[in-house]
């Protein structure tokens, strides 16, 4: 600083040979760790967590009790059958939360703050998407012990649970994505929760998650066997017998890589018009 009062141009703030500064490289993880704490201590504040324990255990249980006899009269395994659904209706169940809680930071003005300070421009939206994975994770972890209690396991062995888990994680974060860009583009989050609720209820009825394909009538078979959904559980399903194979694998991965592109699209367009907001 010289006399008159200017700062000398020979200065410079922050210096990285201070070792007193953290150097500029790592300024994105530093914010993206400060906003998933954020994130993560909001959401356990206002009982997203509570709901993504309950939500796998209501499900299994509004399946499980009712039609596990009639599923064991057509010899089926129903509790090794239904809990790869129930693990992505819980994954999906937390998308809808992503969606609010994007919804929630338009409308309480936190994007245009944030658009005021010196904070990298995808800093929120991975902060959330991480805050996302983190309720799927624990969604998923609840859905698979009480699966256990119901007589669900894993035969493929360690590699096929590990498989399991990252597949069932990558369809929440896929899901999380949609859902947090529909939370920025939509007018608040009653209206977020009206866009995903019902496709996802939709989908997975008319899906083979719940029972097989006979249990369909004629119609309605081609959607319910080729629709997502029905590829995801039976990827899942496979994975936790051991006994996955390309075929069935090979469907799933096109619709994941997919919906990942278009949800991918979705979610830049959502970033672009989050920072026009006044």
């Amino acid at each position: 600083m010289t006399r008159s009062g200017t700062r000398s141009p020979s200065l410079r703030w922050p210096d990285r040979r201070d070792p007193t500064v953290i150097a500029h490289d790592h300024r994105f993880v530093r914010q993206w760790l400060t906003m998933t704490v954020r994130g993560v201590r909001s959401a356990y504040g206002e009982g997203e967590f509570a709901v993504a324990i309950a939500m796998p255990i209501v499900f299994a249980l509004g399946f499980y009790l009712p039609l596990r006899v009639v599923m064991s009269e057509q010899g089926v395994d129903y509790a090794q059958f239904l809990m790869p659904i129930i693990v992505l209706q819980a994954v999906a169940f937390t998308a809808i939360a992503a969606a609010q809680r994007s919804a929630l930071d338009k409308l309480r003005g936190m994007n245009r703050r944030l658009s005021s300070m010196p904070v990298a421009a995808l800093v929120p939206f991975t902060a959330r998407m991480t805050t996302s994975l983190v309720r799927s994770a624990v969604s998923i972890a609840t859905a698979l012990l009480f699966g256990a209690l119901l007589g669900f396991g894993f035969s493929g062995g360690a590699a096929g649970a590990v498989g399991f888990v990252l597949f069932a994680l990558a369809v929440g974060g896929v899901l999380a994505m949609a859902a947090d860009s529909l939370g920025i583009l939509a007018r608040g989050p009653e209206a977020t929760s009206q866009l995903l609720i019902l496709p996802q209820l939709v989908l997975g009825l008319l899906s083979t998650g719940f029972v097989p394909e006979s249990s369909f009538p004629e119609w309605a078979r081609p959607f319910a066997r080729n629709q997502p959904i029905s590829h995801f559980a039976a990827t899942m399903r496979d994975l936790a017998d051991g006994s996955l194979t390309a075929e069935t694998a090979a469907p799933a991965l096109i619709w994941l890589a997919a919906l990942a592109v278009v949800f991918s699209a979705l979610a830049y367009l959502a970033q672009q018009r989050r920072r026009s907001y006044p």
